[in-house]
């Protein structure tokens, strides 16, 4: 689609009220266009007033905002990541990917309910958040249209790059956070934070370049190292240090207490973008990190080594799923039925040391469902293990040894 279609047309725009949203809405009601904007509370923690959201947006020209209520759903939709343990390449935590999921449906559920239907998002063309949005819309609504200025080539010739929106909305009078002397961009919401673009494409731009949002980096964290204490009951995080909390506060509250300590602050990241081209990103995400760490202290205790590989196998789907936009479809859905007998089994206490942006195992307590044995496991004369019972089994599998050796197949 192009602009010059959706003359006198109403579009539902998904804006943040940054520098792309308010000039995109801007330049699209200029065109004839009338923009409603909808804003997702994903609990950003860069953004605790969403009344000035709003009025960004309707001083940018949009005819009318939705606030969409999603902190529950962002909420729930972290705790799925943590227990896929959903990592994409390394320790990135799909935080934006997970919350573009959360977002796009809020928007057209919403959408459904105001009768519109074009799905317009300021994803740019190099980037993986057009392709989320974009699936997610064929997925969960197929008969929507999808409007991305950024495959308009009406609108890349007017704004080329960053510099030229900035100068777009100081005409327009139009108030916006990003400048020339910040060329980089972020992305917030409760689970995490994403920084890229601007002078972090460089890799001789180190990633404390970037001011962190949600703590601070581990050389300024406190010389004194924290406990931290979480209780899961199938799965689910019910009680930090010792005091229970819902879902969200769970997330709230870890993310304070890790962030003083520089947890999952500015994590660098060069990865491979669904779009065939890599990037580079500087990741926060305190919260997650340590309870994504705690709840892998806590499967290492009650997963077999059959059901570890098959777990492993289904954390590195998911976490693909989830970076290339297709948390609804059936793999992820099928591959998160997986799992789910695994968070059944995810009750226990686990206590870890938090000190400049390390995390140390100190305790795993009330683990019913664990299989580790301190009497199995000992090097000491206890139990009812027997060394010798090893004989058998060793003469069995020193069978094929063997063979792979005459064969001829092992090489010194």
């Amino acid at each position: 689609m192009k602009a010059q279609d959706l003359k006198g047309k109403t579009i539902a725009f998904a804006g943040s009220g940054g520098l792309d949203s308010c000039t995109i809405t801007r330049w699209l009601t200029d065109q004839g266009v009338r923009v409603v904007c909808f804003t997702a509370d994903l609990g950003q923690p860069d953004e605790d007033d969403t009344e000035a959201i709003r009025q960004r947006m309707l001083l940018a020209g949009a005819a009318d905002f939705v606030l969409l209520p999603a902190r529950e759903a962002i909420a729930q939709a972290g705790l799925s990541v943590i227990q896929s343990q959903a990592c994409y390449e390394g320790r990135y935590w799909n935080t934006t990917g997970i919350a573009r999921c959360v977002l796009a449906k809020a928007m057209i559920q919403e959408m459904q309910k105001k009768g519109l239907t074009i799905f317009s998002h300021g994803a740019t063309g190099r980037g993986n958040d057009q392709v989320r949005f974009q699936l997610i819309t064929n997925m969960l609504a197929p008969e929507f249209e999808v409007y991305a200025p950024w495959r308009d080539g009406e609108f890349l010739a007017r704004f080329p790059g960053r510099s030229e929106m900035i100068d777009f909305c100081e005409e327009k009078g139009l108030s916006v956070s990003a400048t020339k002397d910040k060329p980089y961009s972020t992305d917030a919401n409760l689970l995490g934070l994403t920084h890229e673009s601007g002078l972090l494409e460089s890799l001789s731009t180190p990633a404390h370049f970037v001011k962190p949002i949600m703590g601070c980096y581990p050389a300024d964290a406190p010389d004194q190292a924290e406990e931290f204490t979480v209780h899961f009951e199938q799965g689910r995080p019910v009680s930090i240090n010792g005091s229970s909390v819902d879902l969200v506060e769970a997330f709230v509250q870890t993310n304070a207490i890790g962030g003083r300590h520089g947890i999952g602050i500015g994590t660098h990241l060069v990865e491979n973008r669904f779009v065939g081209i890599k990037s580079r990103g500087v990741y926060e995400s305190p919260g997650v990190e340590i309870l994504g760490t705690c709840y892998a202290l806590l499967l290492q205790l009650i997963l077999d080594r059959r059901a570890r590989e098959f777990f492993d196998q289904l954390s590195l789907l998911i976490a693909k799923q989830i970076y290339q936009g297709y948390w609804f479809d059936l793999a992820t859905q099928m591959a998160l039925q997986a799992i789910q007998p695994t968070a059944d089994l995810a009750t226990g206490t686990i206590t870890v040391s938090l000190y400049k942006g390390n995390i140390s195992f100190v305790s795993a307590t009330n683990t019913s469902h664990s299989l580790y044995s301190e009497e199995n496991a000992s090097m000491e004369g206890i139990g009812s293990y027997n060394h010798a019972d090893s004989e058998g089994l060793l003469r069995v599998l020193g069978v094929s040894a063997r063979v792979l050796a005459t064969s001829g197949q092992i090489k010194d």
